[in-house]
């Protein structure tokens, strides 16, 4: 097996992606594990659609950007014939590294590929204080991250389509974000997780709605995606957070679908806002965590951590 960095080209992103897809495809054809997860993440392990997932140009387009931002975060590896097995994508900013993706084509599950693609990505973020995943369901993927020292934050979905049922209105304004609004979110995310998503909100930016909040009880923002889940959720107090997520489920209309993935214990009032919308909880995989705190008020995004 050769384990070799990703290349910034369209063949490298499109082979990423496709490993993604079966994995993807595998997992669902063979069941729930728990209940039924970019991302956004040995085995491939997502249950639910990998970090990103939507058109296979976006799944390219942040394959590449990551590629572009962490190029030595970023891992491929194939047989001798040279046709891929697996890939891991993991990133660092400002001291806190993440794993964004880790993907073994079900084939070639079991045979020390998808350990091997951890530890690159773990030596690349080996000066980081603080880590963080985020963990489908799947036990073989919870087992490989407990190992490596990752504390198992047990995380739940809420998810469901919009009915008559509403949340509160919010409390205070929110309004439409834009990339003006970097350095405030970027100030919230050091605060809660001690490094913020920097280059990454250039990606966010072009295919999810943003949501913020500012004033003197304090910042927070919120990206949606089209398709109604909630990407990134962080803010400075429960009660920004509380507002954010509410004018994020206003926004959709009834009968849409919504999702809000990796609600951990810590998330309360998400869990609050969720049932108020008519959303139900689903136990789905974990947050893991080494060397920080939960963050909190915080939904992680699958792909961006």
């Amino acid at each position: 097996m050769l384990v070799r960095p990703l290349q910034d080209s369209e063949e490298d992103a499109e082979a990423v992606r496709l490993l993604a897809e079966a994995a993807f495809a595998a997992e669902s054809a063979a069941g729930p594990v728990q209940a039924r997860p970019g991302g956004p993440g040995g085995g491939a392990l997502p249950s639910e659609r990998p970090p990103g997932a939507g058109s296979p140009a976006r799944s390219r387009e942040r394959i590449r950007h990551l590629v572009r931002t962490d190029p030595r975060g970023s891992w491929l590896a194939a047989d001798a014939d040279g046709r891929p097995l697996g890939a891991a994508q993991s990133l660092v900013r400002e001291g806190t590294w993440g794993l964004a993706l880790l993907a073994v084509l079900p084939g070639a599950q079991g045979r020390g590929v998808g350990r091997a693609l951890l530890e690159r990505t773990l030596e690349y973020g080996r000066a980081c204080l603080r880590g963080l995943i985020c963990c489908p369901g799947h036990p073989g993927a919870a087992r490989i991250y407990r190992a490596a020292g990752f504390e198992l934050h047990p995380a739940m979905r809420l998810e469901g389509r919009l009915g008559n049922a509403r949340p509160a209105r919010p409390d205070g304004p929110v309004v439409a974000g834009s990339a003006s609004d970097r350095d405030l979110m970027d100030s919230v995310d050091r605060r809660l997780r001690g490094g913020p998503h920097g280059p990454d909100h250039e990606f966010l930016l072009r295919h999810c709605r943003l949501l913020v909040a500012d004033d003197l009880a304090g910042s927070g923002y919120c990206y949606l995606r089209e398709e109604g889940r909630v990407e990134l959720l962080a803010a400075t107090s429960r009660r920004l957070a509380t507002r954010l997520l509410s004018a994020a489920l206003l926004s959709l209309s009834e009968g849409a679908r919504a999702a809000v993935p990796y609600v951990t214990a810590e998330q309360q009032w998400a869990v609050d806002v969720g049932l108020a919308a008519g959303l139900s909880p689903v136990n789905a995989g974990y947050v893991c965590l080494r060397g920080m705190r939960a963050p909190s008020p915080y939904i992680p995004s699958g792909g961006f951590l």
